[in-house]
């Protein structure tokens, strides 16, 4: 294992692996239909020579450069790159708007931008020209860039700076910078307003890559160097950027970059991942998926899934409740159902780690009643993200597990969960007052609620400024119940409301795809939302959804009336951020009116 201790940045963390693998591959993404390896050797060559290229360009230390791209082998590159040119990474979400652009270039002043693919360019360059950015490096051709804009070829720029003096220069320069030396700035996604710059160092995002190395080796069976890991999620959050950049690196795994969300199944099958990192949504799709198959299929099919499901949760949840007939069953219904589920993810996955958002128990216990681990965790981008994590051997499906390695919890009076260690971040750029606010005596206040239980698991309750107090002074957790609604196969998303109310209320979006084959089976001429919105037997539908929903829910937490949305939220509405949380603020905006008028109705 690894002496992180004695790592003094993320690039000397890179240098040093690509010593040990060498010519063993080490990126992978498709091209001409085909997955195509870069090895360890020939990464270090590229990141290298992108770093001289960097300086020549005129990239100075301390100067931030936004970094642009879909996930694939150039986005480490790049990183790298800027960061032993002793830059400062700004990574933006490919899904930004020219405003957005400009509001990240304009406020962490970056001087260079570096874009992938022309379609991301046309919304980046504008915001380039507004701010004054002159310096633009691009993955792939693109169009004329504006007046006073110099584009230059990442391709070429690597050829014209590459050799093994420069990547001799480059192993040097990576033991330049101190420890608590800025990295990059991550913009946090702006579930409550306008997205802030989190500064974090190599150190911060050591000290988290140590403690995932920690915990992985608690997995059966790792074997360093042979682990296979499969990106998907933008690298441009700090939850991917960790834990699918820079923890493969350290345990010398294989990443292969998936093509995009609509391709994700086909490439677990072809790519066949041992380990797999992920937001609660997409596991809550895979559970709808798996759910409508059966239910399609019908019959024998649908009654052994239900029924491996049912065992499976018995055997998690209290073991001592399965009867002969159960413990008989069972091994019939690994082979039957678990084992071919297994097999749709390649076979040979060792844990889905889940976080980014709560996960609901019910679709996690999902999982591991067929066989499949889920590991939940918890963290922000001020703590680089990962503060804890659940373990293979003691996995509390109600927790976020314990901390990491070289992380300290503790619960404040007011419930508030604190973080101190080495990944607790520099603080928010250009924003000293609210910094202060945040990191008091090294400590990390989280906004987060929770407790830990005997064993030092971590539990988390609700961010605290999002928890609804009704006028009976109950504190009710909204991400709680709306995990619940969104269990029905009827909902895609949903957002409580109740602040100071009596009761809750939400607003609900459809499940697409339900919405599709409820109006076929209902004879509906229009199958859209758009269509379908004021239709009486919808809204009966729906009501229905949230009655079964209700029986899970104690009294305090029932919604009593719903509101449907006009549309899904989405990040191209600005009701999602791009990792999939919902933005209250946005939402209540524009859907405050409709909700409070709930209250008017009989409830």
């Amino acid at each position: 294992m690894i002496d992180y201790k004695a790592v003094k940045t993320l690039p000397d963390l890179f240098f040093r692996q690509a010593k040990q693998f060498e010519d063993r591959p080490y990126l992978f993404a498709k091209r001409q239909g085909d997955w195509r390896a870069w090895s360890w050797t020939e990464a270090a060559d590229r990141v290298a020579a992108f770093a001289a290229a960097l300086e020549a360009v005129g990239v100075q230390p301390g100067d931030r450069v936004a970094l642009v791209a879909e996930n694939r082998p150039e986005w480490l590159i790049a990183d790298l790159g800027v960061m032993i040119a002793r830059g400062v990474t700004v990574p933006a979400y490919t899904t930004n708007t020219v405003e957005n652009h400009v509001h990240i270039l304009s406020d962490s002043g970056a001087s260079v931008a570096i874009v992938s693919t022309a379609q991301l360019a046309e919304r980046l360059l504008p915001a380039c020209e507004r701010v004054g950015v002159k310096t633009v490096i691009a993955m792939e051709p693109l169009p004329d860039a504006p007046a006073g804009i110099a584009v230059h070829s990442f391709d070429a720029l690597l050829d014209e700076h590459g050799g093994a003096e420069v990547r001799a220069a480059a192993e040097r320069k990576a033991l330049e910078p101190e420890r608590d030396e800025m990295a990059c700035i991550i913009y946090t996604s702006g579930t409550g307003g306008a997205p802030m710059g989190v500064m974090l160092s190599h150190a911060n995002m050591l000290c988290n890559v140590m403690g995932a190395d920690h915990f992985l080796r608690t997995l059966p069976g790792l074997e360093e160097g042979e682990e296979v890991f499969l990106s998907f999620l933008p690298l441009s959050h700090s939850y991917e950027h960790t834990v699918g950049q820079f923890v493969p690196m350290a345990i010398g795994a294989q990443v292969y970059y998936a093509e995009g969300l609509d391709k994700l199944i086909q490439n677990i099958a072809e790519v066949r991942p041992t380990i797999m990192t992920a937001v609660p949504r997409l596991y809550e799709s895979i559970r709808g998926r798996i759910l409508h198959g059966a239910a399609q299929a019908g019959g024998l099919k649908e009654k052994l899934l239900h029924k491996a499901v049912d065992i499976g949760g018995k055997t998690y949840d209290a073991p001592e409740t399965l009867t002969l007939a159960d413990r008989m069953l069972d091994p019939l219904l690994d082979k039957m159902v678990r084992r071919k589920v297994r097999e749709r993810f390649g076979g040979r996955l060792k844990a889905f780690v889940s976080g980014g958002a709560p996960l609901n128990y019910d679709v996690g216990k999902f999982f591991i009643a067929l066989g499949m681990e889920v590991l939940q965790g918890y963290g922000q981008t001020e703590a680089a993200p990962v503060v804890s994590v659940n373990l293979p051997h003691k996995n509390k499906l109600l927790t976020v597990g314990p901390p990491l390695e070289g992380v300290e919890v503790k619960i404040a009076e007011d419930g508030e969960i604190l973080v101190r260690g080495e990944l607790v971040m520099l603080g928010y750029w250009n924003q000293p007052e609210k910094t202060a606010e945040t990191v008091k005596d090294g400590w990390l206040h989280t906004g987060d609620v929770g407790e830990q239980d005997a064993d030092g698991f971590l539990k988390i309750t609700d961010r605290k400024k999002d928890i609804i107090v009704n006028s009976g002074g109950d504190n009710v957790s909204p991400q709680r119940v709306e995990g619940v609604l969104c269990l029905e196969p009827e909902i895609l998303q949903a957002m409580v409301h109740g602040d100071k109310r009596p009761h809750l209320v939400a607003l609900v979006a459809p499940d697409p795809d339900w919405l599709t084959q409820w109006a076929r089976e209902q004879g509906k001429p229009a199958h859209t939302l758009e269509a379908l919105h004021d239709d009486p037997d919808l809204h009966k539908a729906v009501a229905a959804a949230i009655d079964r929903a209700n029986k899970q829910l104690s009294v305090i937490e029932k919604v009593r009336r719903v509101q449907i949305a006009d549309a899904p939220f989405s990040v191209e509405n600005g009701m999602l951020t791009p990792s999939m949380k919902i933005r209250r603020h946005v939402i209540r905006r524009e859907y405050g009116p409709a909700l409070e008028a709930l209250y008017g109705e009989k409830a």
